[in-house]
C-alpha cells in the first residue's frame, strides 16, 4: 500500500545519496590512467546500422505488450530545507539541523533535527535543546493532509517500513489521542502503549480523559483497547471497562458515545451526552443519551432520524430532566422535572397526491428552554409560545368528490403556562351534486337544476395549565361540538325572468349545555345561577333566499347624423330579492 511518509523518507535518502554514492577519488599522479582502445574492424561492423532498416515499417503485432509509458520517477516535487546540512560520506549519514523540513506532496515532516542513516535504513527526527533556556524545542510535526501527529521523537526504518514515535499527540475524529509509545507495524496497523484519549475542548490540559494500557489502532476502521479507566483532574476513578471498541469508518455503525465532563455551579460535577448510537438500518437510526450530576440530578434524551427517498423524512426527540438544586437540608433546596417533545415530519408531494401527512410538534414544560442544563439552542430560550400541529388529509376522487382532514393543534404560553389544544379537529366535505340532472344533455327547469353540498366540522377544545397537562384534570374543561351544513340551490327561467333560489340548513351537536335560572333571594333581589349540564343536545338553524331578475337592452341611433356620437346603447338589469330591489344600469355611447 502506498504510504506518503515512507516514500518521502526513501526518496530523501536516495536523492541525497546521489551526491556521494556515485563519486570516486581521483587517482594519484603515479597511477597511469587507462586509455580506451579503439574498436576493431569486426566490432565496428557490428556497430553499423543499415538506414533502410530504420525506415522499414514495423509489424504492430510484434510489439511488446508489456511496454507501457514510463511514469515519472517522483510524482511530486521533493523539497528539503534546513538551516544547516551535514553529509558524512564515510559513515553514510545525512543530518539536517534547525528547522529541518521535508515536503513531498501533501506530506510534510518538520523537526529540529533529522538524521538519515543509509547503512541501517533508520531515520531519526527529534527536537533540539535550547542552549539558553534548556527547553526542548522544535519537536517533530508530521502532517499528512488534515491529519497532524506531534510526537517528541520519531524512529523510522525505510527497509522494514516500521516506525516508533514517543509521546505522540493526534486527533482522530472527535478524539484527542496521547500515547507514550506508538509502534507502526505496517501501513494499516498501529499499536499504542499507555494511551490517553478525550473529547475535551482543552486537549493540552484535559479535565478528564480515559487511560488505556494498550491500544490497537487501524486507521479509518477501528480502535480496540484493553482495560480502560477514567481519570478526572489526573485522579483515577472506579469508572472503567475491561475492553472497548470504537469503530472509525465513514459508514454508519452502532457504537458508544463518550460523554463530556465538567462542573456546574448548581449541580456539581457531571458527565453529559454519553450514551449509545444504534444504526438500525438505512432508513432510521436511534441515539440514546444521558446526563448525570453529583448532586443527584440526571436527564436522558432519545433522538431518532428517519428518511425514505421520494416518500417522507423527519426526526424525533424526547428530553427529560430531573433537576435538583442545592442539597437537602438547605433553604434553597428545590427539586423539579421538565420535559420536551419535538417532532418534525414531512411527506414528499410525489409520494401520494391524494393523501398527505405532516407534523410539527414542540410541546413540553414551559420553562424547559430556560431551565434545561443541557440547552444547545440558545435562541429557543427567547420563545414566548410553543405551537404544534399534526394534519392528515385524504381525497377520494370520483363523482362526487369526498375530502376530509383530521388535525391536532396545540398552543402554549410560556409566561402564564396556559395550554390550549384542539384534539382533534375534523373537517369533511362532499362536492356539489345535481341529484335530478339527466345523464346526458343540458339541465332544464327547477328540478333538474337543484344542487346541494355537504360540509361537516367537529372540534374538541381543551384549555388547561402546564401543571395539569397530560393529567386526569386536563379534560375537565373540554368543550366538544359538531356542525353540519347543507346548502341547497337551484335556478330556472320564467319567460324573460331568471329565478334563483337557495336555502341553507345547519345542525349543531353539543355534548354540554348550560342552564340559567333566575333566583330571588331573601332580600328580594334577583340573582342568576348558571348550571352546566352534561349530555347530548342539538339545535338547528335555517336560512333561505330567492331572487328574480331580468335584463333590458336598448339602442338609440342618431338618425340625422348630427353631433359626434352615432348611437347610445344601454343595458338595465333588474333584480328583485326579498326586501331588496336592485337596479343596475349600464350605458354605452358609440362615437
Amino acid at each position: 500500500m502506498y504510504h506518503p511518509l515512507r516514500t518521502l523518507l526513501f526518496f530523501t535518502v536516495f536523492l541525497t545519496a546521489l551526491n556521494y554514492s556515485w563519486s570516486q577519488e581521483l587517482p594519484s599522479s603515479n597511477t597511469p590512467i587507462p586509455i580506451k582502445e579503439e574498436p576493431k574492424p569486426e566490432e565496428e561492423k557490428k556497430l553499423k546500422v543499415n538506414a533502410e532498416d530504420l525506415i522499414k515499417p514495423q509489424d504492430s503485432t510484434k510489439q511488446d505488450s508489456t511496454a507501457t509509458e514510463k511514469k515519472p520517477f517522483l510524482e511530486y516535487k521533493l523539497v528539503s530545507k534546513a538551516n544547516r546540512k551535514r553529509i558524512d560520506r564515510r559513515n553514510n549519514i545525512i543530518t539536517l539541523y534547525e528547522n529541518a523540513i521535508i515536503e513531498y506532496g501533501d506530506t510534510k515532516l518538520e523537526a529540529g533535527k533529522i538524521v538519515i542513516d543509509n547503512n541501517t535504513g533508520d531515520v531519526f527526527a527529534y527536537g533540539i535543546v535550547n542552549d539558553s533556556t534548556q527547553a526542548y524545542e522544535q519537536k517533530p510535526v508530521f502532517t499528512q493532509g488534515t491529519n497532524v501527529v506531534e510526537p517528541d521523537s520519531i524512529i523510522f526504518n525505510k527497509d522494514s517500513k516500521k516506525a516508533l514515535t514517543y509521546n505522540s499527540r493526534t486527533t482522530q475524529g472527535e478524539f484527542n489521542v496521547f500515547a507514550e509509545t506508538t509502534k507502526k507495524v505496517n501501513d494499516s496497523v498501529f499499536y499504542m502503549k499507555r494511551a490517553r484519549f478525550t473529547t475535551s475542548s482543552n486537549p493540552d490540559n484535559p479535565e478528564y480523559y480515559f487511560l488505556a494500557q494498550k491500544i490497537k489502532f487501524v486507521p479509518k476502521k477501528k480502535i480496540v483497547t484493553g482495560l480502560v479507566n477514567m481519570w478526572i483532574a489526573d485522579v483515577p476513578t472506579p469508572i472503567g471497562l475491561p475492553f472497548a471498541y470504537f469503530p472509525m469508518t465513514e459508514e454508519r455503525k452502532s457504537g458508544v458515545i463518550v460523554p463530556s465532563f465538567g462542573n456546574n455551579v448548581n449541580q456539581g460535577y457531571f458527565l453529559q451526552n454519553g450514551g449509545y448510537y444504534f444504526a438500525i438500518n438505512d432508513y432510521v437510526d436511534l441515539t440514546v443519551l444521558g446526563d448525570y450530576f453529583t448532586n443527584g440530578s440526571y436527564g436522558f434524551r432519545v433522538e431518532s432520524s428517519y428518511a425514505k427517498r421520494y416518500s417522507f423524512n423527519g426526526n424525533f426527540r424526547f428530553s427529560y430532566e430531573n433537576q435538583v438544586q442545592s442539597e437537602r437540608g438547605f433553604s434553597d433546596f428545590r427539586k423539579s422535572t421538565i420535559y420536551n417533545i419535538n417532532w418534525q415530519h414531512s411527506q414528499d408531494p410525489k409520494a401520494n397526491p391524494d393523501s398527505r401527512f405532516s407534523a410539527s410538534v414542540n410541546l413540553g414544560s414551559s420553562r424547559f428552554y430556560s431551565n434545561s442544563f443541557n440547552q444547545i439552542n440558545q435562541a429557543a430560550t427567547l420563545n414566548n409560545n410553543f405551537s404544534s400541529s399534526i394534519n392528515y388529509s385524504k381525497t377520494f376522487q370520483g363523482e362526487p368528490q369526498v375530502n376530509f382532514n383530521i388535525g391536532v393543534t396545540h398552543s402554549q404560553l410560556v409566561q402564564t403556562g396556559e395550554v390550549t389544544m384542539n384534539l382533534p379537529n375534523f373537517q369533511g366535505s362532499v362536492s356539489r351534486v345535481f341529484p335530478f340532472a339527466p345523464k346526458f344533455g343540458a339541465k332544464k327547469g327547477i328540478i333538474e337544476n337543484i344542487n346541494l353540498q355537504y360540509n361537516v366540522r367537529a372540534e374538541n377544545r381543551i384549555t388547561t395549565t402546564d401543571e395539569d397537562f397530560l393529567s386526569d384534570r386536563m379534560f375537565e374543561g373540554a368543550q366538544s361540538g359538531v356542525r353540519h351544513t347543507i346548502p341547497v340551490a337551484t335556478n330556472f327561467k320564467v319567460g324573460p325572468f331568471s329565478v334563483s333560489a337557495n336555502a341553507n340548513y345547519e345542525e349543531t351537536w353539543v355534548f354540554q349545555t348550560t342552564k340559567t335560572t333566575a333566583v330571588i333571594n331573601d332580600q328580594g333581589l334577583a340573582t342568576t345561577e348558571i348550571d352546566t349540564l352534561s349530555g347530548f343536545d342539538s339545535y338547528r338553524t335555517y336560512r333561505y333566499g330567492a331572487s328574480v331578475g331580468t335584463t333590458i337592452y336598448g339602442l338609440w341611433e342618431n338618425s340625422n347624423k348630427k353631433g359626434k356620437y352615432q348611437a347610445i346603447r344601454h343595458t338595465i338589469r333588474l333584480i328583485f330579492r326579498i326586501r331588496q330591489i336592485l337596479v343596475l344600469i349600464n350605458i354605452t355611447i358609440v362615437f
